[in-house]
């Protein structure tokens, strides 16, 4: 194996968060300056909020009962040959 390759590992590794939170990590860095940590990310901290983007759910669903409105206007396609002679007059007329 070759010497002197790899870098020296902190044990005690100072890290300092955008919010104020300090806490000590092992890595190859003495100091680490980190925009978000477990104490200020929504996720973490239980303030994540879920939009829905300009109603996007209630577009799908007007979009779904428009098409089941559809759906029980269309004559149903006919399945043995009785109903298809009775289908096929009900177009002509």
């Amino acid at each position: 194996m070759k010497k002197d390759i790899h870098p020296e590992y902190h044990d005690n590794a100072k890290v300092r968060c955008a919010c104020g939170a300090n806490f000590e990590t092992g890595s190859t860095e003495p100091e680490i300056e980190i925009e978000i940590c477990s104490e200020c990310h929504p996720f973490y901290t239980g303030t994540q909020k879920l939009i829905d983007t300009a109603g996007r759910l209630d577009r799908f669903k007007a979009r779904m009962e428009k098409a089941d409105q559809f759906k029980s206007q269309k004559p149903k396609k006919p399945r043995n040959k009785e109903e298809k002679w009775n289908y096929q007059l009900s177009l002509k007329c």
